[in-house]
């Protein structure tokens, strides 16, 4: 039997992201029974505070709590690490520097494939927290490849992007419908702005914008990761699901 990396998962950034990398996975792995899959630990810890909170408005420090699920995991025989949430990433070197296993980084993952699978993109539209924008996690590594990075303007950001991630009726509410209305029309802005693809650069929205229901190229950084993950885990190539990754 083919030996296999496990997989650890620091989970409940939110709850709902977490479960669907851990089906990202699952539909990843090119297993044809029960054995073929990855052994896969996920602490779903909802203790974690809130990361734009810490990063814009001096909020309690997630570092701890981030560690501590890392420390669990590794525990428990994680052989290296996901962090479902792309504004975590800010932190990713303080938490990095207090473990012995190493956190594979979702953001480089999807700077790298995107410019394996569209190298002639100058100019991407990225849709996440005002922590992860504020923090530039994207922007820095695209520009190093000559891509710019649009963002929305202050007010869709607060009242639109915002709204339907964290308000009262948002996807961390369990709400769907209006988020995604309201998502579709702030990448259509940026799509007007000049962006030729969108990042859906915070779990939450990979919830709700699916590839099959637009008629723009999303890319969602959770399937990126979970494939990258499973080429790791297994040690060997895994045939790309491009289509896969972009709905």
């Amino acid at each position: 039997m083919l030996q296999k990396a496990t997989i650890g998962i620091l989970g409940g950034m939110g709850p709902e992201a977490t479960h669907k990398l851990c089906q990202d996975i699952f539909t990843c792995t090119p297993a044809k029974k029960d054995q073929d899959h990855i052994p896969l630990l996920t602490y779903n810890n909802p203790t974690i505070p809130d990361r734009t909170d810490a990063i814009l408005y001096g909020g309690d420090n997630p570092i701890p709590e981030l560690v501590k699920t890392g420390k669990l995991l590794e525990a428990m025989g994680a052989d290296f690490l996901l962090m479902p949430c792309n504004t975590a990433h800010f932190f990713i070197e303080d938490i990095q520097s207090q473990l012995d296993i190493p956190i594979l980084n979702m953001v480089e993952e999807t700077v790298l494939f995107m410019r394996q699978h569209y190298p002639d993109t100058k100019k991407i539209g990225l849709l996440a927290t005002s922590g992860t924008i504020h923090s530039k996690v994207y922007e820095k590594p695209f520009r190093q490849h000559g891509i710019k990075v649009i963002t929305p303007d202050k007010v869709t950001q607060e009242k639109v992007v915002m709204q339907a991630i964290y308000g009262e009726r948002g996807i961390k509410a369990k709400y769907k419908r209006a988020p995604q209305a309201a998502l579709k029309e702030a990448a259509k802005g940026l799509l007007q702005r000049g962006a030729e693809i969108i990042i859906a650069g915070c779990t939450e929205i990979s919830l709700v914008l699916k590839q099959h229901q637009l008629d723009f190229v999303v890319l969602d950084p959770s399937k990126i990761l979970a494939e990258a993950a499973v080429r790791k885990a297994l040690a060997q190539p895994v045939q790309e699901l491009v289509q896969e990754i972009i709905q």
